[in-house]
C-alpha cells in the first residue's frame, strides 16, 4: 500500500472512530441523566399500589400488578446497567484506536506535505484547531466514563442505609455455652420429650466426638471459648446418608436437590375447609423459609425488628415443643439492618442433622440448638452486605455447617463444626452477591459443594472449600440453586442462561438454553427431566441430556417456591397457594391442583403420608 492509501485509511478509521465514539459517549450521558431523573429501583407507581394494597390486603389482582411492575423495574435497570458497563468498555476501546490513528494520520501527512505549501499561519490554525478538538473531545469523554461511573454504582445509596458488613475477625467468633436443662417457662405442655420411635435414630449409630481445632484452610479460631466438659460432645451421633434420607435435613431435602424418597403423598386437599388437613398453626414471627425436620420434631424460624426466633413442633400433633429467642450473640447487631419485604430477616431454611437444628438471619447471626431447644453455641458472621436480606440457606453432611455468604462486599464460602461454631474453613470466591444456596453433589465417591453466583457456577471440596471447577455461566441477581442428575449441573437465573455442565476441571456447556429462566425458583433433575419454575407464571420440562424442551405450562400465578419430586410426582405451589401436582414424566399430566387458601412461597417438605407446608400465615400438615 503507497503513502496516499495509508493516509485515506488511517482518515477514515478515525473518522469512524471518532463518530463511534461521540454516539457512545452521548448514549452514556443520556443514560446517566435518566437515571438520575428517574431512580431505577425507586417506582413512585410501585409506592402508590403499596399503600393501595394496605387499604385493600386481599386484592390478589393488584398484587399481581404490583409484582409485575417490580419485575420491570429491576429488568429496566439490571438492562441499563449491563449497557453502562458495554458501553464504557466500547467507549475506552474506541477511545484507543481513535488516538492511535490520529497519530498514524498526522505523521503520514507531515512525511508528503509539499514545504512550500505550509505557512506558519497554516501551521498555527492547525494547531490550535488540534488542540480544541481535543480538548473538547476529551471533555465530552471524561464526562461519558464519570456518568458511566456514577451510574454503575447506584446500588451503594440503597447499601449505605443498611448496616455494612464487619469483617468476621474483628469481633469474637463463637459464643459456646454450656448446656443445661431448657428453661420451663419457654415449653409447651410435657411433649418436650415427645416420643420419636416411629422414625428416630437408628439404634446402630454409634456416638463419636467432633472436637476437632476448625482451623484447616481458613482463619484460626483464637477467642473461641471451649465447652465446658464433654456434654456436647458426648451428645454427638454419626448419621448415615440414609439417615439423610429419611428426614429433610435442609432446603430441598436430601443434599439440596428437591427429591424426597417418601411414598404416599397425598394429592388432595384444601387449606379453607379444612379437607385432609391434619393440623394447623399460627407461627409466632415471619419468615420465607421451608420447614427441615428429623423424627418428631419439626423446626422452622423467623424474624422481625424485634427478635428472631428459631421453633420446634411435634409434627404429629402440630404443639409447641419450645420456642427460643436468638440472642446474646457476640457481635450481632444492636438493630437488623435494611431489607425487603419479599426476602425478610429470616429467609434461609435452617439445617438439622439429628443432634442439633442450625439458623442463620439477616443480621449475619448463626446459632445452634440442640433438639430439646438447649443454645449450644452461636456468633455472627459480620452483618451481610446486602440489599435485600440474606436468603442463602445452610447446608449440613457429617460434621460441617456449609454457608454460603457472597455479599456485596466479597464472596466467601465456609464450613463450620457443626459441635462448637469453629471455623473449619474460610475461603473467598472470585463472584457478586447471590442470594443461591449450597447443594450437595457425589462425584467420584467424594463430596463436592456447588454453588451459583454472578459470574460463575463452580463446585467445591467439602473437606477444604477449595474450587475445584467453575464456569461462567451467570449474572444479574442469582438466586436460584442447582439441580443436579446422572452427572449433569443445571444451573439457571434469569437475565443469564440455562445451562447443563460436567462437574470437572475445564467444563463447557453440555448445553445451553434461555427461553424460559428461573428468578428465584430452583430447578429439579429426575429420572432424565430438568423442571424449570418462572416467576412469570410458567412451569417448563426438558430433556436432561439433550436440552430438548418436552412441554410447558402456564398458570395465573408466579412462582417463587420451588418445584419438588415426591412419590414419582412434580409438586410446586404458586404464589397464591394453589399446588400444581403433576405426574413427574414426559406427559406433565396434571394430576390436581389443592388450594391452600393463603398465600404459599416455602416450599413442601414430605414424610411418609403427609406434606408440611408454611404459608403466610400458618404452618399445615396435610395427609388423608
Amino acid at each position: 500500500m503507497d503513502q496516499e492509501n495509508r493516509v485515506k485509511v488511517a482518515y477514515r478509521v478515525a473518522l469512524v472512530t471518532g463518530i463511534f465514539c461521540a454516539v457512545v459517549a452521548l448514549l452514556l450521558i443520556l443514560n446517566f441523566w435518566h437515571m438520575k431523573q428517574h431512580e431505577p429501583l425507586e417506582s413512585a407507581t410501585i409506592e402508590a399500589l403499596v399503600n393501595r394494597l394496605s387499604q385493600e390486603p386481599n386484592n390478589e389482582e393488584l398484587k399481581e400488578e404490583i409484582r409485575s411492575f417490580d419485575l420491570l423495574a429491576r429488568k429496566a435497570y439490571f438492562t441499563s446497567r449491563w449497557q453502562i458497563k458495554t458501553g464504557t468498555w466500547l467507549l475506552l476501546i474506541g477511545g484507543i484506536i481513535l488516538a492511535i490513528s490520529l497519530k498514524i494520520y498526522t505523521d503520514l501527512r507531515a512525511r508528503i506535505e509539499q514545504p512550500e505549501d505550509i505557512t506558519e499561519e497554516l501551521l498555527k490554525a492547525r494547531a490550535n484547531a488540534q488542540y480544541w478538538l481535543f480538548l473538547s473531545g476529551g471533555i465530552v469523554l471524561g464526562f461519558a466514563l464519570f456518568a458511566a461511573a456514577m451510574s454503575n454504582d447506584y446500588l451503594k445509596d440503597f447499601q449505605q442505609m443498611a448496616v455494612t458488613e464487619e469483617p468476621a475477625g474483628v469481633q469474637s467468633d463463637v459464643e459456646v455455652i454450656e448446656l443445661f436443662p431448657s428453661d420451663p417457662s419457654n415449653v409447651v405442655g410435657d411433649s418436650a420429650q415427645a416420643d420419636e420411635s416411629g422414625e428416630g435414630a437408628d439404634p446402630t449409630i454409634t456416638s463419636v466426638l467432633e472436637g476437632e481445632s476448625g482451623s484447616q484452610g481458613g482463619e484460626t479460631n483464637a477467642g473461641v471459648t471451649s465447652v465446658s466438659g464433654t456434654a456436647a460432645a458426648s451428645s454427638s451421633v454419626s448419621f448415615k446418608k440414609e439417615d439423610y434420607k429419611k428426614y429433610h435435613a435442609s432446603f430441598r431435602g436430601f443434599q439440596g436437590l428437591g427429591v424426597s424418597y417418601h411414598k404416599n403423598i397425598p394429592v388432595s386437599w384444601n387449606g379453607s375447609t379444612g379437607e385432609n388437613i391434619k393440623w394447623k398453626v399460627a407461627y409466632s414471627k415471619p419468615g420465607y423459609n421451608s420447614p427441615v425436620i428429623w423424627g418428631d420434631k419439626l423446626f422452622i424460624s423467623g424474624g422481625d425488628a424485634q427478635s428472631r426466633v428459631v421453633a420446634c413442633y411435634n409434627r404429629q400433633t402440630g404443639q409447641l415443643l419450645w420456642e427460643r429467642e436468638v440472642s446474646d450473640i457476640p457481635g450481632s447487631p444492636a438493630s437488623p439492618p435494611r431489607v425487603t419485604d419479599d426476602t425478610g430477616l429470616a429467609a434461609p431454611t435452617m439445617a438439622v442433622d439429628g443432634n442439633r437444628v442450625y439458623a442463620i438471619f439477616a443480621t449475619g447471626d448463626v446459632i445452634a440448638f440442640d433438639l430439646e431447644g438447649n443454645k449450644v453455641w452461636g456468633r455472627n458472621l459480620g452483618v451481610p452486605n446486602n440489599h435485600y436480606g440474606h436468603s442463602s440457606s445452610l447446608q449440613v453432611w457429617e460434621n460441617k455447617l456449609v454457608i454460603q455468604y457472597d455479599t456485596n462486599t466479597k464472596g466467601r464460602m465456609l464450613a463450620l463444626n457443626t459441635t462448637s461454631g469453629e471455623t473449619i474453613w474460610d475461603v473467598e470466591r472470585p463472584v457478586h452477591i447471590s442470594w443461591a444456596s449450597p447443594a450437595l453433589i457425589e462425584v467420584n465417591g467424594k463430596m463436592q459443594i456447588v454453588a451459583t453466583a454472578d459470574p460463575y457456577v463452580s463446585g467445591h471440596d467439602l473437606d477444604s472449600g477449595a474450587e475445584l471447577w467453575k464456569v461462567e455461566a451467570m449474572m444479574g441477581e442469582v438466586a436460584p440453586s442447582i439441580a443436579y442428575e446422572d452427572g449433569l449441573v443445571f444451573a439457571t437465573n434469569e437475565y443469564a442462561r440455562l445451562v447443563a455442565v460436567k462437574p470437572e476441571p475445564g467444563t463447557t456447556f453440555t448445553w445451553e438454553d434461555d427461553e424460559y429462566l428461573a428468578e428465584v425458583s430452583s430447578p429439579v433433575a429426575y429420572n432424565g427431566l430438568l423442571y424449570i419454575a418462572t416467576s412469570y407464571g410458567v412451569l417448563v420440562c426438558y430433556d436432561t441430556k439433550s436440552g430438548e424442551k418436552q412441554w410447558e405450562k402456564e398458570y395465573n400465578d408466579g412462582f417463587y417456591s420451588s418445584p419438588m419430586i415426591a412419590d414419582g410426582k412434580l409438586y410446586i405451589i404458586d404464589m397464591g397457594g394453589v399446588m400444581h401436582i403433576l405426574k413427574a414424566d414426559r406427559t406433565g399430566t396434571v394430576i390436581s391442583e389443592p388450594e391452600l387458601g393463603e398465600a404459599g412461597f416455602a416450599l413442601p417438605v414430605f414424610a411418609n403420608g403427609v406434606i408440611y407446608l408454611r404459608g403466610d400465615e400458618h404452618l399445615f400438615c396435610i395427609g388423608e
